[in-house]
């Protein structure tokens, strides 16, 4: 969502204006044109050698062949098609297979979740990126065995693309793992033994004796391949050591878009080079001329630029801390109007969330359904506050109110996030954003719309359950910043003061979590301490509450 707190400033990231720090170098694909009666194989290979990979590509595409990875087939099995009326077949890309192995009995810096329950939930959410995306998770204690899950392991290692090891420290067991992976051309190696060692690309990655896998390297050649490959690592670590779910995801994504294959959410973000630049100052230059002159604005581009352009959280605290005037009108024009940067992005559609069917032994209707986001704005002076959320980019602001009310207009409905924010250089300031809401199809959904420094972004949200009492409710929501070709998923426990549900709630919180496909330990708890002077306060003439009364336990109004 942009998130309850906040907007989603992240989809106006400019930093996608600059080029990337993550540059992909998974096998490049090889084209063979066979002899036959078309006259597009008269194409001369060589003047394919001159060309760029996107001219390269758009070439061979406008001649109807056939492009396989070099990984996935040989010469001969590439084909030419010479019926310029039959259409392309497309072909589906080879799975990504990741073998991860965890210390038995290992815990996580995840509210001390054990990393096995880290893993697996990780291969599940993998799954929600790409169906093609394998990984297979056991304990180190299975390798010392000798029985079937021994040799399922050792199958799955000799076709593997990554191999994933976590908190392995017993001798017996690296001692396996150095006999297994010199066929793996990625490995990497988290909270285990400097001993064992680290690849990318079928390269060695050095590390200095006794620190984490990638926390500090020893010079790589000044290559492109070498920087390349210090930009990759710098990103995998710094995403790691945020230590949440969605990074944990993140580093593995990156590490498959750079040395396997394409990943859909991050192919969008690299830079377009000359027509990029060409658009921008085509149509934008009294824009970027005054983002440039503007000291927050100029701040907010230089340090977008020290993340990597697919970091979703590098990237919002940037936004965050040096919103501007200057920095809006640049993004909507940049990438709103004239999408110089050829982005797209969708409102992912998984995991589906089911909404709550009953209120107060009423059937949930679209009445209801947004009484229950106006929730306390009638005795209090807000909806909602936020207790937790999942999303480590939007969810994790101090002070979050949420605002939900009807507008003048029938059929109106806004919301409006209120939150705090921390920016780089130590200053406390307040964020507000507003939202247009439109029922969903389904009772308990809503499509959200907010044109948010500069960039639309949409939202879809559910209302996965409210206790009767409105002493707490669970949302979640899928969005994307289409121009600025970023999507995201999250979800946020609320109550009417910020605290957590009692404990005689947490059976009926932690099921509607397992509905969100959340895990109670992925949550990160709000700082609602020091939430003083909010910009709180709703339009004049709005209207609340249609057949319930905030916070009372009434039976619903007909």
């Amino acid at each position: 969502m942009e998130t309850v707190a906040s907007g989603l400033l992240h989809k106006i990231s400019p930093q996608s204006f600059l080029v990337p720090r993550v540059s992909s170098s998974y096998p490049s694909p090889i084209f063979a044109l066979r002899p036959s009666r078309c006259s597009a194989s008269r194409l001369h290979i060589a003047s394919l050698t001159t060309l760029s990979s996107t001219q390269l590509v758009s070439r061979i595409n406008g001649y109807g062949f056939r492009i396989s990875s070099a990984r996935a087939q040989t010469q001969d099995d590439i084909s030419c098609s010479c019926d310029s009326e039959a259409p392309l077949t497309a072909v589906p890309p080879q799975p990504v297979r990741i073998v991860s192995i965890f210390g038995e009995g290992s815990l996580s810096p995840l509210q001390s979740a054990p990393w096995e329950d880290v893993l697996f939930h990780t291969a599940e959410r993998l799954k929600w990126i790409d169906e093609g995306f394998e990984m297979h998770v056991f304990s180190d204690d299975i390798i010392q065995t000798s029985g079937t899950m021994a040799s399922s392991i050792k199958e799955e290692i000799a076709q593997a693309d990554i191999l994933l090891v976590v908190a392995v420290r017993r001798q017996e067991s690296m001692k396996w793992i150095q006999n297994h992976v010199q066929n793996i051309p990625n490995v990497i190696c988290f909270e285990s033994s400097s001993t064992l060692a680290n690849k990318l690309g079928g390269a060695f990655v050095n590390t200095e004796i006794n620190r984490d896998v990638f926390s500090k390297l020893i010079r790589f050649p000044v290559s492109e391949e070498g920087k390349k490959k210090t930009q990759v690592v710098e990103t995998v670590t710094e995403a790691w050591e945020r230590h949440n779910s969605d990074d944990i995801r993140f580093s593995l994504l990156v590490i498959i878009n750079a040395y396997v294959r394409p990943v859909s959410v991050l192919q969008n973000l690299r830079a377009k080079g000359f027509s990029t630049l060409s658009c921008m100052m085509k149509n934008c230059g009294p824009q970027i001329l005054n983002c440039l002159l503007d000291p927050n604005c100029r701040n907010a581009l230089q340090c977008l630029n020290k993340c990597s352009p697919v970091d979703q959280v590098c990237n919002y605290r940037c936004i965050a801390s040096y919103e501007s005037p200057q920095l809006e009108a640049f993004s909507l024009c940049v990438l709103q109007k004239h999408n110089c940067l050829q982005l797209d992005a969708k409102v992912p559609d998984k995991p589906y969330v089911h909404p709550m069917t009953v209120f107060r032994g009423a059937k949930l209707d679209h009445e209801i359904a947004e009484d229950l986001f106006v929730g306390w704005l009638w005795k209090l002076d807000w909806s909602w506050r936020v207790v937790a959320g999942q999303n480590p980019a939007y969810d994790q602001f101090p002070c979050q109110y949420q605002l939900f009310y009807r507008g003048k207009a029938k059929g109106s409905f806004w919301y409006e996030p209120i939150f705090q924010v921390k920016t780089l250089d130590g200053e406390i300031v307040w964020r507000r954003r507003r939202y247009r809401v439109k029922r969903g199809k389904n009772p308990g959904t809503f499509f959200f719309t907010v044109l948010d420094n500069g960039v639309v972004s949409n939202e879809f949200w559910t209302i996965v359950d409210v206790a009767d009492d409105l002493s707490w409710g669970l949302f979640h929501y899928h969005g994307a910043a289409r121009a600025a070709g970023q999507s995201y998923t999250g979800g946020v426990v609320v109550s009417p003061d910020g605290s957590y549900p009692r404990e005689s709630e947490s059976p009926r919180l932690i099921n509607a979590l397992e509905k969100c496909g959340i895990k109670k330990w992925e949550l990160f708890s709000v700082d609602n301490c020091s939430c003083y002077n909010a910009p709180l306060g709703v339009p004049e003439g709005s209207r609340l509450h249609s057949k319930i009364e905030g916070g009372e336990q009434n039976p619903i109004s007909s």
